[in-house]
């Protein structure tokens, strides 16, 4: 079990990691999202915004369901640390 925490948690930041990149890309218009290594990095980031971008269209040329989307990934984060320190202790 402390394994699958692990590996969890492992991806989360590595997803964290991920998004951060593509939010600081977007600062950058020139940036050609058809382009690699880009176009890797939208596949793999958007679907998961695009679920918040649902709820909270961008307000004024603004996209804050990055917002969102790194609010859940830090509870998913708490929780697994809760779980971690309750199956050790």
């Amino acid at each position: 079990m402390n394994l699958l925490v692990t590996t969890l948690s492992t991806f989360i930041q590595i997803y964290s990691t991920l998004l951060i990149i593509r939010v600081l890309l977007t600062w950058f218009p020139s940036i050609n999202w058809y382009n690699q290594p880009f176009a890797a990095l939208s596949q793999i980031t958007d679907p998961y915004l695009n679920l918040f971008r649902s709820i909270i269209p961008p307000l004024g040329g603004i996209d804050f369901s990055p917002i969102l989307a790194f609010l859940l990934l830090n509870v998913l984060s708490g929780l697994l640390s809760y779980l971690t320190i309750s199956f050790v202790g």
